[in-house]
């Protein structure tokens, strides 16, 4: 078998950014239990997951090389926000957000034969003051409903962010320019 390059992500995003830096890759989900890992420090968290994600597509395809990620919102007051399973728990991470910084953490596992790089990247993200109109709009739209803190940037989201201070990529799921490098040494 060739050797190749496997996104561990079912993420349309995450696929969009590789081929920025990766022109041909397959795509490969992976099933790992995310809900088994038990991980207090956000940055561990972020990146056992993505090893776990990462593992579980490698130990199929031991030749190739496989990238496995994961996002998470830390909320100002310390909480991770995955993706909302509903409506209300949504609605309620973006008033959270609404008109203060939080960190967007993500993780990624590169492994090849046995050899692997684990990093994560932290972007801080302001949003503005939000009514509850915008986030009754906001919602209305579907968009947080399959994202990680109820939000994404690259979509209509980004209108309600005031500022950020890091990876702009790193936010939409995958840091590009820091995997690129570690690509490099594979």
């Amino acid at each position: 078998m060739s050797k190749m390059v496997i996104l561990a992500s079912q993420s349309p995003r995450r696929k969009e950014l590789l081929q920025m830096i990766v022109p041909k890759f397959s795509i490969e989900p992976s099933h790992f239990e995310e809900k088994a890992v038990q991980e207090r420090i956000p940055e561990r968290l972020v990146r056992l997951l993505a090893e776990g994600k990462a593992k579980t597509v490698w130990e199929k395809h031991p030749e190739d090389l496989v990238i496995g990620c994961d996002t998470i919102v830390l909320s100002p007051d310390h909480e991770v926000f995955g993706i909302p399973e509903n409506r209300e728990e949504a609605k309620r991470m973006l008033l959270s957000l609404s008109g203060r910084t939080h960190r967007v953490i993500t993780g990624v596992c590169v492994m090849r034969r046995g050899k692997k790089s684990v990093f994560h990247q932290t972007t801080k993200v302001t949003f503005q003051m939000l009514t509850d109109s915008e986030i009754e709009a906001y919602l209305d739209t579907g968009e947080p409903f399959d994202k990680a803190g109820a939000y994404g940037i690259q979509g209509y989201a980004g209108a309600l962010v005031e500022r950020i201070n890091g990876d702009y990529y790193s936010v939409v799921g995958l840091p590009v320019a820091k995997l690129r490098k570690v690509l490099q040494k594979f």
